[in-house]
């Protein structure tokens, strides 16, 4: 199969397998599991034409210590997986998270806990996205709502991975995933990319962890002239164990400064509807697409409601949320879990808004009802 061109009818999972592609990843590992299967069927068969690597892995502890290992070696890497998978990868994502390595992560939510409802939607991975490994540190989630988004945001995952030298994740669900929609596919060559940087000193005066101006190290590769040490106990600038006083501050300082003192490049959210609402509805994903749907229904029963969709759900925007708060008189939240967003919707509300969660675990996309009960007595 030749790369797609132009105008396309594709699903969620092939955008994102092309969208890898055409970043420039050249090595998948990974393990089978739906609803997320479709990433690895297209990386299999299209990687080895462009000089890349596909490996089915035992398993999805070994798929992401594969990915870290391809991307240590110089290779852009990724993996993808759904909710099971998730939990095993976490391990080796704290790994690739403190040795600062860029790779990316595709979840295809489903319904859980455990095997749960293994092709159904779920977006219950938000908070084990932020918090699923051990240890305190920072991450980088995009949610794509399209069959467009999965393929512009998968190109987004890995520019922001070299940028910032971290691992990202692409929190997706199966609805996303599985859903087949017209995109536009640009030319390859027009595409801004982003490489990490390169050592600019000789090989003897390199330290691997010593970072630049915005807080981020140069990285060599295995077997360039350049010696990468990288390890996954506490170290200094050398990439060497390092367990004296104040090591382990400095360093867990700089990963969360190197990604927090630079938000602006990273933060981005949707605004639907109008500026003056009476109810404002916070979502994300493929709940977000429901919401925007009801934005045109309610104003039919005379209740003007507009959409903060977050595109970036973590770092979590703050100050964007905070403001549409005080411009509101309530808030519905619509996620498609038991409340997780809800949480850090009402850990930023200054404003003592109301905020009301509506809430979808049925296995199913969201239903317009559930949502539009809590916009109702929202208003009451």
């Amino acid at each position: 199969m030749s790369r797609p061109e132009g105008i396309q009818l594709m699903e969620g999972n092939h955008a994102c397998a092309w969208g890898a592609i055409d970043a420039g990843a050249r090595f998948y590992a990974g393990y089978p599991i739906t609803p997320s299967s479709e990433i690895a069927e297209v990386c299999a068969r299209e990687l080895p034409a462009y000089g890349g690597t596909y490996i089915q892995m035992e398993d999805e502890i070994g798929s992401m210590a594969a990915i870290v290992g391809a991307s240590l070696s110089g290779k852009k890497s990724f993996t993808a997986t759904s909710g099971p998978g998730f939990s095993l990868m976490q391990e080796n994502l704290g790994v690739g998270i403190y040795q600062e390595v860029p790779c990316v992560v595709v979840n295809i939510q489903r319904v859980g806990p455990a095997t749960g409802l293994a092709t159904q939607p779920a977006q219950a991975d938000v908070m084990q996205a932020r918090w699923g490994t051990h240890g305190d540190h920072p991450i980088i989630v995009l949610c794509p709502a399209t069959v467009q988004e999965m393929y512009d945001f998968t190109i987004r995952a890995f520019n922001l991975a070299e940028r910032f030298r971290t691992p990202v994740i692409l929190l997706s669900d199966q609805v996303v995933g599985q859903t087949y929609e017209n995109i536009s596919l640009p030319d390859p060559a027009s595409l801004k990319l982003v490489t990490r940087k390169k050592p600019g000193v000789p090989p003897e005066e390199y330290l691997p962890y010593q970072p630049d101006e915005n807080l981020v190290p140069p990285m060599a590769a295995y077997g360039d002239r350049h010696i990468l040490h990288a390890s996954s106990t506490c170290h200094c600038e050398t990439g060497y164990s390092n367990f004296k006083y104040g090591t382990n501050r400095q360093l867990l300082t700089r990963l969360k400064d190197k990604i927090y003192n630079y938000l602006d490049e990273i933060i981005e959210v949707e605004h639907f509807g109008p500026e003056d609402a009476d109810v404002t509805l916070v979502s994300f994903g493929s709940a977000s697409r429901v919401c925007k749907y009801l934005v045109g229904e309610a104003e039919k029963e005379g209740i003007r409601v507009n959409l903060l969709r977050l595109i970036t759900m973590w770092p979590f925007p703050d100050q964007e949320v905070q403001k549409a708060l005080a411009n509101t008189g309530a808030c519905v939240v619509a996620e498609m879990n038991q409340g997780q967003v809800i949480n850090e919707v009402n850990r930023v509300n200054t404003t003592n808004t109301p905020v009301h969660l509506a809430s979808g675990i049925d296995g199913e996309l969201i239903r317009p009802e559930i949502i539009m009960t809590s916009i109702r007595e929202a208003v009451k």
